[in-house]
């Protein structure tokens, strides 16, 4: 009786203890926890995938990478891929490497590439150079993202037509009162004034308007970009949803927490599938 009393206790001190450490959990926009089975599913069935990684984490990194391999799959050709971390007036440069006429060195002297690139991007790019995918280069030029910081996004209206192929049609539309907007500026304790949102707005606005440029129905174009972008179904999908509101969006946002067993109430509804990664989790590069 005693072996037995002294087992049920071994196995109560036991169930205390974690059985192991999840390196990621996901879940829907409502908390409720989701298998990947289930994003893939609703990714298959979306005109337009905004994934929104946090720059430095490896496990949406590695997430990106499986999500697309599984899309094309299915997708093929009909597959397009797309990411803020390539401005747009690099599109020839990214091309050319995608076709094989440039070396990865040209890629690199010539395009204006991430920290993080050889271990974050390059694997996706070189799975659509592989595939012959097309790849698109939409974020606008960080030249005239900083000229509306400093200027305002009127000041846009003082560049060549050419250097306007670059950037959102003009006038950008901008909202002030949406939340992701407010947030920075509510953030930054009015520093850059509007401009600092404003600047924020021309990258959505590019974004969305290349998206849309490569988009055709029939196709699944995914598209990677900071989470913040996209979160609550604001930034890119606002003006996704401005041009086309019959396109079917699907977000997936990015969250960290100290504990994943249940989605804090915080980030309930940040996109429609989120990924929680412990804060613990190790960093992909220190910017």
């Amino acid at each position: 009786m005693k072996n037995w009393v002294l087992l049920i206790v071994c196995l109560l001190i036991l169930a205390g203890f974690k059985s192991d450490k999840k390196a990621y959990q996901l879940f829907d926009s409502a908390g409720k926890e989701i298998h990947y089975s289930k994003l893939l599913e609703a990714a298959k069935a979306a005109d337009i995938i905004l994934f929104g990684e946090q720059h430095d984490n490896p496990i949406d990194h590695w997430l990106e990478q499986e999500l697309t391999k599984d899309l094309f799959v299915t997708q093929k050709e009909n597959l397009i891929l797309s990411a803020e971390m390539f401005e747009a007036d690099d599109q020839v440069t990214l091309d050319e490497y995608l076709e094989g006429a440039l070396s990865e060195k040209t890629l690199k002297d010539e395009a204006k590439l991430w920290t993080n690139f050889p271990s974050d991007y390059k694997p996706l790019l070189d799975f659509a150079k592989k595939n012959k995918l097309k790849f698109v280069a939409a974020n606008i030029p960080r030249r005239y993202a900083n000229m509306v910081y400093s200027r305002g996004l009127t000041k846009l209206d003082s560049i060549s037509e050419e250097a306007k192929r670059w950037i959102s049609p003009l006038p950008i539309q901008y909202d002030s009162t949406l939340t992701c907007y407010k947030d920075i500026f509510t953030q930054a304790k009015g520093h850059g004034g509007q401009n600092l949102p404003k600047s924020q707005a021309a990258k959505d606005a590019t974004m969305a308007y290349f998206i849309l440029k490569n988009y055709a129905p029939g196709k699944t174009l995914i598209h990677f970009n900071g989470s913040y972008h996209s979160d609550h179904h604001q930034g890119i999908e606002w003006y996704l949803k401005k041009s086309n509101p019959e396109l079917k969006v699907f977000t997936i946002g990015s969250a960290e927490q100290d504990e994943l067993e249940d989605l804090d109430k915080d980030n309930y509804g940040l996109a429609d599938c989120i990924i929680c990664t412990p804060t613990s989790m190790s960093k992909s590069y220190r910017p």
